[in-house]
């Protein structure tokens, strides 16, 4: 199944291409021009602004929660019913040190509030985070991209194994374009999710 879109791919391949392409253009005019300096570290509107701007030429969904339920494999992302009360206590969270900033960011991920495109956009609000209270980044370079994967689906279980890797991979470097772009790689992102009805969680 082909995401709706707003440049009338059908083929999901093409899709994707497109998709990365345009979101990586978007990614380095945010940050040229400063918008990511304007956004309050941490707060679900500001992941929302950024999830807009990268994704509003392709999707018309872009910056909104999603409405339906999805499932990556048997784990099930925040039901639609709940997203909007976890989406308040993610915001109330703690962001004062790394561990606090790393469970806010596996609280986010379980939320999951997009229906595509959360992996890239979060892991710029999770750099926007590091950056503004604790002055670092991480070097996704530094990342291992299969080990990155298996880590975060584990995360909602145990987080000690995300924050393991991400803190051996911490920069001071935080105003490098190439540190901040290989973030937004693709290939870090969850694939092959699939969408389940309301009544499925019963």
């Amino acid at each position: 199944m082909v995401l709706e879109n707003k440049l009338n791919i059908t083929n999901s391949a093409d899709l994707a291409r497109e998709e990365e392409r345009i979101s990586k253009t978007k990614a380095v005019q945010m940050f040229e021009n400063g918008f990511l300096n304007n956004l309050e570290a941490g707060k679900f509107d500001s992941l929302a602004k950024i999830h807009k701007y990268l994704f509003e030429d392709i999707y018309p969904f872009a910056g909104m929660i999603r409405t339906e339920n999805i499932a990556k494999g048997n784990f099930r992302f925040t039901p639609v019913m709940y997203l909007k009360t976890s989406l308040e206590h993610i915001d109330s969270m703690p962001q004062s040190n790394f561990d606090e900033i790393i469970e806010k960011y596996v609280e986010m991920n379980v939320a999951h509030p997009f229906r595509e495109g959360n992996g890239r956009s979060t892991r710029i609000w999770l750099d926007l985070m590091l950056k503004k209270e604790i002055g670092i980044v991480v070097d996704w370079s530094l990342v291992d991209k299969e080990d990155y994967l298996l880590a975060m689906e584990r995360s909602p279980i145990k987080d000690t194994e995300i924050k393991v890797l991400l803190k051996s991979a911490l920069t001071s470097d935080i105003n490098n374009r190439y540190i901040y772009m290989k973030g937004i790689d693709a290939s870090y992102h969850y694939e092959g999710y699939n969408t389940f009805k309301t009544n499925d969680l019963k």
